[in-house]
């Protein structure tokens, strides 16, 4: 379909590739490498990241559900795949079928993939969630994993290869919980098999834990350019969002822009309308706080973000419509992350990289096969 409006988010995987290069450089050596691509990659498009991901030697993916899994063995990925989230009946099913790794916290979870795998003819492959402190899934104690552990070994089909668990506060200033939480995963996984697969380090854990990498770490926002904490690792963020404007005009002193009239001009001003709003995934909270790039300048958002177009200042400057907007990205010796748009929205990231709507297009560039 051709593209009337230019408002679109472009991903460089050329820029993925050296991150994954440069998280498998500081990963322990012998350690396993998990990429995270839940949630379409955190917005970067989960099959392409997928795809570059198995071609840097990852060593397994994880999703948060099994309809993302299923959808990466649709796309012909073969790397096993994790389910990061608590294993239901129907999703017992989806997930053996698929040939996927599920989660099991519980003897009533083995038994569904017990149930599923006999009616599939198949092995069920498992982890076990060890919730050592976020209080959201897992065992959390010794009787919650031996029940598990027993429910396991009364089955026939069902195949325990890995245990792991989630750090709360692994990029908080003070790591003493995180450490009680690794000294809970080490001494609950004791019970475990020696063979299996034991992996708790997170981004942050990664960058701030590097010892406790056992056996695999799980790249999730480092992966995207992102740490979650200061870092002297080469990871840069490979997503732009651009737009356009679409008018220019000037205003007078006592004017006022958008809904609400939440700004007045004090003197004549020059405003661009730039076509991105809430409609698109542009956070209206970051109303009168943002600031998008035009001209290689950076220019303040003013009045309230539409749900279709936003209004810049551009006072001073040679601006008309079709001009490009950058609204996350680089231009000139200007940047804006994700991280920008964040605080101005008062929220994280990882939001702001899923944000877009689908009338946002994505266009991939520098794919290993390009």
């Amino acid at each position: 379909m051709e593209l009337c409006r230019k408002n679109v988010r472009t991903i460089d995987l050329t820029q993925y590739r050296a991150n994954m290069k440069a998280i498998r450089d500081a990963v322990p050596a012998g350690a396993k490498l998990l990429a995270v691509v839940k949630a379409d990659a955190y917005g970067h498009g989960m099959l392409h990241i997928a795809r570059e991901a198995e071609k840097c030697g990852a060593d397994m993916l994880a999703v948060a559900i099994t309809e993302e899994g299923a959808a990466l063995r649709r796309g012909g990925i073969a790397l096993p795949v994790l389910v990061l989230g608590a294993t239901t009946e129907a999703s017992a099913m989806q997930g053996v079928a698929n040939g996927l790794t599920l989660t099991v916290c519980s003897p009533e979870m083995v038994d569904w993939c017990e149930t599923a795998a006999k009616a599939l003819g198949k092995d069920a492959y498992v982890h076990m969630k060890i919730d050592s402190g976020m209080c959201r899934i897992g065992c959390r104690n010794e009787e919650e994993v031996t029940a598990v552990l027993a429910a396991i070994r009364r089955t026939e089909h069902v195949k325990l290869t890995g245990a792991f668990t989630h750090f709360a506060d692994a990029d908080g200033a003070d790591m003493a919980f995180t450490m009680q939480q690794l000294a809970c995963f080490d001494r609950l996984t004791a019970l475990l098999p020696d063979d299996i697969i034991r992996h708790c380090c997170n981004s942050a854990a990664i960058h701030r834990l590097p010892g406790a990498a056992k056996d695999m770490v799980r790249a999730g926002i480092t992966m995207y350019g992102y740490p979650p904490v200061d870092t002297d690792m080469a990871v840069k963020p490979f997503m732009t969002w651009e737009s356009e404007v679409t008018w220019v005009k000037t205003i007078n002193p006592g004017d006022t822009v958008s809904y609400g009239r939440t700004f007045t001009a004090q003197q004549p001003m020059q405003v661009a309308t730039v076509a991105v709003g809430y409609g698109d995934g542009y956070h209206r909270a970051a109303s009168g706080k943002a600031q998008v790039l035009i001209g290689g300048r950076r220019c303040n958002v003013i009045g309230r973000i539409c749900m279709d177009q936003l209004m810049a200042d551009v006072t001073g400057m040679d601006v008309h419509p079709g001009d490009r907007v950058v609204l996350m990205g680089e231009m000139g010796d200007e940047r804006i992350t994700a991280e920008d748009i964040a605080s101005w929205a008062g929220t994280i990231s990882y939001e702001v990289l899923l944000g877009a709507t689908g009338r946002v297009p994505r266009v991939w560039i520098n794919a290993s096969d390009e």
